[in-house]
């Protein structure tokens, strides 16, 4: 006896891949970029230090970086937290968290701890002070994986998020920027409109900037 709602087409079941974020086409996107993935976020770094402005730390603070990627932002939140702060960053590409422990050890930075898993599965540690998601648009449109850093965030912490989003009308010719960046960062387009409409949900006293022509957004807010 067939079972239609167990027999998915081929073309279903690509589509579905495109609408939700996919593990393993994350994984091999960032395995390829590792030894380059710094210099391809040079042009980012107003918006990353836009970001980290926004989270308002302050000496002593528990900071989760969310997707630390390789580490570029640990010297940024050292440097506000100071060597009473602590760092937990969280990271599923094994090739990025690579860099991203050389980079502390190289430092000194004895208060940045990693945990290699993705972000719904991750045994965070502690209740922090504030959360960075720093163009971690796959992460953005998993709902788990806000819900678990959110319940390992103090009432009242500050999270900021910061990424690629479609550029608006008056700024549309810039959207091939926009599509020939997502599809070497991200696994799925669904949600570059608003991409932080999921966390807007877990947070008050949203707030979003664009920069960068409309084609970058930093959304901030607090923990309810």
């Amino acid at each position: 006896m067939d079972h239609p709602s167990d027999d998915r087409s081929p073309p279903f079941q690509r589509l579905t891949r495109w609408l939700t974020p996919n593990r393993s086409t994350a994984l091999r996107q960032y395995r390829s970029r590792a030894r380059i993935y710094d210099l391809e976020l040079l042009l980012f770094e107003p918006v990353r230090q836009r970001a980290i402005d926004l989270l308002r730390l302050k000496k002593g603070d528990r900071v989760l970086d969310v997707g630390c990627g390789t580490g570029l932002s640990f010297s940024a939140l050292e440097g506000l937290i100071g060597p009473e702060g602590s760092i937990v960053g969280i990271e599923q590409s094994p090739e990025m968290l690579e860099r991203a422990r050389t980079r502390a050890a190289e430092n000194g930075w004895n208060k940045v701890a990693l945990i290699a898993a993705s972000v719904e599965e991750a045994a965070i540690p502690f209740a922090a002070d504030a959360a960075l998601f720093h163009f971690t648009h796959d992460i953005m449109r998993t709902p788990g994986a806000l819900a678990n850093v959110v319940s390992h965030l103090r009432p009242g912490a500050r999270i900021v998020a910061a990424g690629l989003k479609w550029a608006p009308a008056r700024t549309m010719p810039l959207n091939i920027l926009v599509w020939n960046a997502a599809l070497r960062s991200t696994s799925t387009l669904e949600g570059l409109a608003r991409p932080w409409s999921h966390l807007e949900r877990l947070l008050s006293q949203l707030e979003v900037e664009q920069m960068l022509g409309g084609t970058v957004y930093v959304a901030g807010g607090v923990v309810k």
